[in-house]
């Protein structure tokens, strides 16, 4: 296993590597998001604020194996397993908070039934904002019988409040129109002979339309400097039936 601050170096050469290509950062993976964790709690970087940034904007939500990594570790600062000078048990709570859901989840329950009021209360605050909670929606729900901040949630979630604090959707959106004649298929926007990088949608999205019109990519950034939404436009998008999430992700990240 490489050490911490040959794993940290590895990404900081990647995140040049891609500004060089002009396109964002992987996410942290497993390995990487325990590397930025330990350096936290042994507190010897001269750059521990970007070390925060790691830890709360690079390691993806869900259940990815970082995101597990992450949601242990802010349960363990919580439970005062471990120590974070910068990441305090109520802050832990509150990066959980924004994982959406999966890993975080189950931590943020435990939170509930603990005997300390304070915590049970914040982990309470975001749990009324996360809706992907599969199963444990029924554990909430049992608890709530007997438990003040489980029913809080389970009224939130009654009242849909984690849908009306949502910022209100605009009557009119303007947009820029970027039209390709004919028909855009599953190929046009996620080619074939470009498998390979398939995993990594904003590397494979350099190779987005480059059979259906090789100059696209370079309007699209032009376009992108007017600072309005682009909305694309075709006779036909997104014939084919393979590959049809990841081809609409590359739309989104254009």
């Amino acid at each position: 296993m490489k050490n911490l601050e040959t794993l940290l170096k590895d990404y900081e050469d990647h995140v040049a590597d891609r500004a060089t290509k002009g396109i964002p950062t992987l996410p942290l993976n497993a390995e990487q998001t325990n590397c930025v964790s330990s350096l936290l709690e042994d507190d010897t970087s001269l750059n521990n604020s970007y070390l925060l940034d790691l830890i709360i904007n690079r390691v993806p939500p869900g259940v990815d194996e970082a995101a597990y990594v992450k949601a242990s570790w802010l349960t363990a600062l919580v439970n005062n397993e471990k120590t974070c000078k910068y990441i305090n048990p109520g802050k832990a709570i509150e990066l959980l908070g924004t994982m959406i859901g999966g890993y975080n989840v189950n931590a943020l329950v435990d939170i509930l039934k603990g005997k300390n009021n304070i915590l049970a209360k914040k982990a309470a605050q975001v749990l009324k904002h996360i809706i992907l909670v599969y199963d444990s929606a029924n554990d909430i729900y049992e608890l709530s019988q007997n438990n003040i901040y489980a029913k809080e949630v389970i009224n939130s979630w009654a009242n849909a409040e984690w849908f009306k604090y949502k910022k209100i959707l605009p009557e009119e959106i303007t947009c820029i129109a970027f039209k390709i004649d004919g028909e855009t298929n599953t190929d046009d926007l996620s080619p074939a002979v470009h498998a390979t990088s398939r995993p990594d949608i904003p590397m494979h999205a350099l190779s987005m339309l480059e059979f259906k019109k090789q100059d696209g990519l370079q309007i699209l950034n032009d376009l992108k400097k007017q600072d309005f939404q682009i909305a694309y436009v075709g006779d036909v998008v997104g014939t084919g039936s393979s590959r049809k999430s990841n081809k609409f992700a590359y739309l989104a990240y254009w």
